[in-house]
Formats: structure tokens, sequence, C-alpha cells
């Protein structure tokens, strides 16, 4: 049986379906959405408020995973690599409608800016990916590694009441890690320091803008 291949303008309108549904559309996980273990307790109003300001900015970063990996695995030369990063993409979509169950469980709502967030990923990791393959994995890297320290920050800001919150930032710190790995294992060349510096800057302008809007 030959395989499809399909022209850049039917991957380019794939990517655009993609980013509708991303921002559009509920989310669905294939993984059960994490629970704690000792159930839920009442959040005080202060402390439910905040929970949704730092889940919404979660939830914003994974539309911008989402985004990142997608313009990198439509550039990747590697179909290795590309399998490698749709497979991780499939990952973060389970992260991107847990932080959408748990906003709506909160009261919350997700950010306005979401839209932006997606191009800017988008154009960014398929620029990563037109620099080559070790280039691209090294910036997955570099993300996940600031994701994961991104999520400890919240663990210790999210009240020790809000059970639900911290099992799904803790599964979610997980498979940061195990993303970064992999990203590592297949050849990702470290990043140089401007370039981390850069992403550690738009990383901040992106958590602070969410977690008002």
């Amino acid at each position: 049986m030959r395989t499809r291949s399909f022209k850049l303008i039917d991957r380019l309108i794939g990517e655009i379906d993609k980013a509708i549904k991303v921002l559009a559309a509920p989310s669905r996980s294939a993984r059960a959405l994490p629970r704690a273990g000792n159930g839920e307790l009442v959040l005080e109003p202060a402390e439910r408020l905040e929970s949704i300001r730092l889940m919404r900015v979660n939830h914003a970063g994974e539309v911008s995973a989402q985004a990142l990996y997608q313009g990198q695995a439509l550039i990747a030369r590697n179909e290795a690599v590309a399998a490698a990063m749709r497979e991780s993409a499939a990952e973060e979509t389970d992260h991107l409608a847990w932080c959408e169950q748990r906003l709506e469980q909160l009261g919350g709502r997700t950010s306005l800016l979401n839209p932006l967030w997606y191009l800017g990923s988008f154009a960014i990791g398929a620029v990563a990916g037109a620099l080559g393959d070790r280039t691209s994995l090294g910036f997955i890297t570099e993300t996940e590694k600031q994701v994961e320290s991104h999520l400890s920050d919240h663990l210790q800001r999210i009240s020790p009441a809000d059970a639900g919150s911290r099992a799904i930032l803790e599964q979610m710190q997980s498979d940061e890690i195990r993303h970064g790995e992999k990203a590592t294992a297949l050849g990702g060349a470290p990043l140089p320091l401007p370039l981390r510096a850069a992403m550690r800057l738009s990383s901040r302008v992106m958590t602070h803008s969410s977690y008002w809007l």
C-alpha cells in the first residue's frame, strides 16, 4: 500500500485545523484527570483566586506548547524526530485538557491572549525546526527545563488545600521532565546562553500577562 504524501499546502491547512481545535474547541485528554488521594478541601476565596490565576497561566503555557511542537514537527527533517514531537504534543494535549477542566471546576476562565501565544509559539517552533533537528531538539530540552522550574514555583504558591490543582501540576511536571530527556536522547544540542536568556524573558512576559488576562 502506498503512503500518501502531503503537499506543504495540505500540511498548512492541517495546522490551521489543529490551531482552531486548540483555541476554540473543548480539549479532550487520553488520560484521566489526575486526582489527589485525600480528596478536595474547601478553598478560601483568596486561595481559589490564586489557583485560578496560576492554572490559567499553565493552560496558556500548554497552548504555547501545542503550537511549539506542531511548528517544529512541520519543519523537522527527520521523520523520527517529527514523530517524537507529535507524540509529545499528544501528551501536552492531556495537560491542556486537565488545566481547562480544573479552571472550570474552580470557576475560572482561560487567557484572553491564547491566540497570540499560539501564533508566536508556532512561529518560534517553525524557526527552530528550520535551524536543524539538533537545534530544534535542544530548544525542546531547554523549554522543558524552564517549564519544570515554573511548575515547581507554582506548586509552592498554590495552597496546600488545593489538592486537585497540585495533583495535575505534579503529573505535568513528571511528563515535562520525560519530554526533555527524550529530546536530549534524540540528539538535542545545548543552546547558547543569549538564546536561553531570551527564552526566559519571553516566558516571563507570557506568564505575567496570562496571570491577569
